[in-house]
Parts: structure tokens; C-alpha cells; sequence
């Protein structure tokens, strides 16, 4: 009976070590895999917009100008 606690408690740890390490490993390929890559197409996107508005900006006071 003695030698069988400290199996179970060795074994009991092992098992949870595993599955928090498997938790931390799943998080950083979702981050890695989800969240970076919308960020960046966010931040594409953004700028494109900008770009986009300047551009109309421009062809407003040009318009501006003719008239």
C-alpha cells in the first residue's frame, strides 16, 4: 500500500503537467496561427483605407479646383 501512493501522486502529476503543457502549446498556435495573422490583415486593411480616403481626398479638391 505504500509503494502504491507514491505512484498514484508521481503518476497524478504526470498526467496534469501534461495536459497544462498541452494547454500552453495549444495557446501559443492559436495565437500564433489565429490572432498574429488577423492583426496583420487588420492593419492591411486599415491602411488600404487611408490610402483609399487620401486618394478620394484628392480627386475632391481636384474636382474642387475645376469647377
Amino acid at each position: 500500500m505504500s509503494e502504491l501512493v507514491p505512484i498514484v501522486y508521481y503518476g497524478g502529476l504526470t498526467v496534469l503537467f501534461f495536459f497544462w503543457i498541452y494547454g500552453i502549446v495549444s495557446f501559443a498556435l492559436d495565437v500564433r496561427n489565429t490572432i498574429i495573422p488577423g492583426l496583420r490583415q487588420y492593419r492591411r486593411g486599415r491602411k488600404t483605407q487611408k490610402q483609399q480616403q487620401r486618394e478620394d481626398n484628392e480627386r475632391k479638391e481636384n474636382e474642387e479646383q475645376l469647377y
